[in-house]
């Protein structure tokens, strides 16, 4: 096992290839990988348009990969990489999973459940503690939203431009 393939940048280039396939079919790209003692047990990225799923989110998609691969809901000692910070939902998800940490990219101010508009995670009740940090390799997490929201934008102003011109 290489060194580099302990090291979160790593992990987090892996998770950033998986949301650069994201958006080649269009969908939002976050990547995620689950990862541990060195090894990727499961790999997603989004797929809610593609596979008419509201929560085929890519931190789910990753969690489902792993739990098949070891034939177990359970991923204790496990680290979850995302390009983008989870929201609820996949929050609650990765509790369920017993991850035991998350390393996330980029924050996500709207829906972040970790520590942008949620600390879910900080919340007492929860019957499993996830470690978090965030910021790992944030340029690169939060530029290639930005560029898929930015090319949404101009391919939506250009249709009405289309549009517009039909009448």
């Amino acid at each position: 096992m290489l060194l580099a393939e302990n090291n979160d940048e790593y992990w987090m280039a892996r998770a950033l290839e998986l949301a650069a396939q994201g958006a080649s079919v269009n969908e939002v790209p976050v990547g995620a990988v689950v990862v541990r003692d060195g090894e990727e047990l499961g790999a997603g990225f989004n797929t809610p348009i593609t596979g008419c799923d509201p929560t085929a989110h890519a931190e789910i998609n990753a969690l489902r990969d792993a739990s098949a691969k070891v034939q177990n809901y359970r991923l204790n000692e496990a680290t979850l990489y995302v390009t983008l910070e989870p929201c609820t939902m996949c929050v609650g998800a990765i509790v369920h999973a017993r991850i035991s940490r998350v390393v996330y990219g980029a924050c996500e101010p709207k829906a972040g459940a970790v520590e942008s508009a949620r600390r879910t995670l900080d919340e007492s009740h929860l019957n499993w503690q996830v470690e978090a940090q965030g910021g790992i390799l944030h340029r690169e997490c939060s530029q290639i939203i930005s560029d898929f929201f930015s090319r949404r934008r101009a391919e939506i102003r250009q249709r009405r431009k289309q549009d517009s011109g039909k009448e």
